[in-house]
């Protein structure tokens, strides 16, 4: 056998003119379509806009601001004890909310990221909000595993 061959794409070419496209050609077509769509990524995404993706989209991070190294929360801990280390580390930028909501994803780690991630953000809208979601959803650990 010999070695395969790169054959050149045979290029479709569309016309107004002459008479329409046969079944074949336009499930062909429809194919080409299909196939386009999925290499895009067409449909595949429930938001409209890439700020849709952040829970703060407006946020303003100042100049030459530095992320604090944060104890990461892991869940098995208790929740109210990390909020007052990140609330401590954050203590220069405390009354920025904004802040506060964006960089609180940086002291997560593993399944709370994933919870951080999935909040919605018409939910969340002040850092009250958020705090308020965190202590509901790892409020377990308040009872079960004191720091």
């Amino acid at each position: 056998m010999g070695e395969p061959r790169n054959l050149p794409a045979q290029p479709i070419f569309l016309s107004t003119e002459g008479p329409p496209p046969t079944v074949e050609e336009k499930r062909k077509l429809d194919l080409i379509e299909e196939r386009l769509r999925a290499v895009e990524g067409f449909g595949d995404y429930p938001f409209v806009d890439m700020a849709d993706l952040c829970l703060v989209p407006d946020v303003v991070i100042p100049p030459k601001f530095k992320v604090p190294d944060f104890d990461r929360y892991k869940g098995t801990t208790c929740p109210k004890n990390h909020l007052k280390r990140y609330y401590r580390k954050m203590g220069a930028h405390s009354r920025d909310e904004k802040l506060l909501m964006h960089f609180f994803q940086d002291s997560l780690a593993g399944a709370t990221v994933f919870w951080y991630t999935n909040l919605e953000a018409s939910r969340i809208r002040t850092w009250k909000d958020l705090i308020t979601a965190f202590l509901r959803q790892y409020q377990y650990n308040s009872d079960m595993a004191p720091d």
